[in-house]
């Protein structure tokens, strides 16, 4: 038996690969199947089932690209309906991979079709749980994302959640190995481990969730407290995940690589957004005019789909040399497969063709105690969690997941600094106000890590914010 663990830091998400006489079950894979394949080849094996956990919102499974590529079915829950051909089994049915089974465990609450997968090794016993979003390490999967307005409320759905966490997972053997869908970072849920495999008895020991004590009314309460608002693109991947969606390959092929010219004129005739994904620093130094930054080493595709509405946009690329297909593909995970094409060659094409270059306005950290004492107007693009942590005293909160929303509490005249923990987060909030007109926006280089070794007096009690 083999089971392997094929985590993506950028989405904090788990698939699985597993491996037993020559056949193999995948679980929750990502849009970009090949990896999948050539592993089974390598190992002479055949793809048997693809399990879906549940209609994933934060990203589009590969689930039917496999299944075109293997004819291997697609298994999900009860109540899952979709578009392209799919088996619905029942609660408790069992599959079998090689010598080892995996049944489902029907787990309603993060969503109505949310189901578990229990392997049981080749002797029968239980060895390891894959967990989905109903059971993550530390926390459980939120239960607002499958919300019904008229029939179905969050507090319906945290009570089917606590069902099923105390009649199926809480049942099972301390020793169970838990492998759940996403670790810390997915907006999945609230407060997720680092940790990406732990157990069923360190779970029932530390998840808040699993208290024996705790009563349902108690349990509600807990998980529906401090829910943000969901990623804007959250609704756009469960409706793809539903009814399907196209090869990642043909997104690719589709995509051009344009001379500087040919870019400035793609720009212009379709009102393409710029997508700049190379480092901050870069970006700050020199950029396209009214382009974006969104940095492809940080949490890149989930603050593509929080940040930019239109999923159906067209984009043009702005990247570190040979990193052009990577950009795509991360892109088409969450959704944005209407990328027109790259600038050959990187920013460097544009620089070299003599065209209009911005940059972007910024101070060091210490020279913000003295923006302070002149009443000038500071925002921290921090999270919630961060800034009631610790933050400068007398500065707004305008988190960076809702900046759009919040564009008129930005000065229009006069010059305003802008900051996060270390400088990606406020660079995308910067390029995003400076693309609306805000031009007298400055960044504070470092961020609050570079703050917090200067002077400038910080609190950690919640001041008034402007959400």
């Amino acid at each position: 038996m083999k089971i392997e663990q094929i985590y993506t830091g950028c989405l904090a998400q788990g698939a699985y690969y597993i491996e037993s006489e020559g056949e193999v079950a995948i679980i929750d894979p990502l849009r970009e199947v090949q990896s999948y394949i050539d592993k089974a080849n390598n190992n002479k094996a055949i793809i048997k089932y693809i399990f879906e956990t549940h209609f994933h919102a934060d990203f589009v499974s590969g689930h039917v690209t496999l299944a075109g590529k293997t004819n291997a079915p697609i298994v999900f829950g009860p109540n899952a309906s979709t578009n392209f051909k799919s088996y619905n089994a029942y609660d408790g049915e069992v599959f079998h991979i090689g010598k080892i089974t995996i049944t489902l465990l029907h787990t309603p609450g993060h969503t109505m079709e949310s189901s578990c997968y229990l392997l049981k090794d080749e002797n029968g016993k239980d060895y390891a749980l894959f967990s989905g979003d109903t059971l993550f390490l530390g926390d459980v999967g939120r239960p607002d994302l499958a919300q019904k307005s008229a029939t179905l409320t969050q507090e319906d759905l945290a009570g089917f959640l606590f069902d099923s966490l105390r009649n199926k997972i809480m049942p099972l053997a301390d020793d169970v190995i838990v492998y759940p869908a996403h670790g810390a970072g997915s907006a999945c849920g609230k407060n997720l481990s680092k940790e990406t495999v732990g157990s069923i008895g360190n779970q029932k020991a530390t998840n808040y969730a699993l208290r024996s004590d705790m009563t349902k009314e108690e349990f509600i309460a807990e998980v529906t407290n401090g829910l943000l608002p969901p990623p804007a693109y959250f609704p756009m991947n469960v409706k793809l995940n539903k009814e399907g969606y196209a090869a990642v390959e043909i997104i690719i092929n589709e995509a051009k690589a344009f001379d500087a010219n040919t870019f400035e004129l793609v720009a212009n005739e379709t009102n393409a957004l710029i997508l700049d994904v190379r480092h901050h620093d870069e970006f700050s130094k020199g950029h396209i005019p009214n382009s974006i930054f969104i940095g492809i080493d940080g949490a890149f595709a989930p603050w593509v789909g929080s940040l930019i509405a239109d999923a159906k946009q067209p984009i043009l690329l702005v990247t570190p040399i040979g990193r052009e297909t990577e950009t795509i593909t991360r892109l088409a995970r969450v959704g944005y497969d209407n990328t027109l094409g790259s600038l050959e060659g990187g920013f460097a094409t544009w620089e070299n063709s003599n065209k209009e270059v911005a940059t972007l306005n910024s101070i060091e950290a210490n020279e913000v105690e003295a923006k302070i004492s002149e009443n000038a107007l500071i925002f921290d693009v921090r999270k919630p969690g961060e800034y009631n942590s610790e933050h400068v005293e007398n500065v707004s909160s305008i988190p960076l997941d809702f900046l759009n929303e919040h564009l008129s509490e930005f000065p229009k005249n006069d010059n305003f600094y802008v900051h996060c923990a270390g400088g990606y987060r406020s660079v995308i909030a910067c390029s995003i106000l400076k693309s609306r007109g805000f031009h007298n926006v400055i960044d504070i280089k470092g961020g609050y890590d570079a703050i917090k070794l200067t002077t400038v007096k910080r609190t950690n009690f919640v001041c008034p914010s402007s959400l």
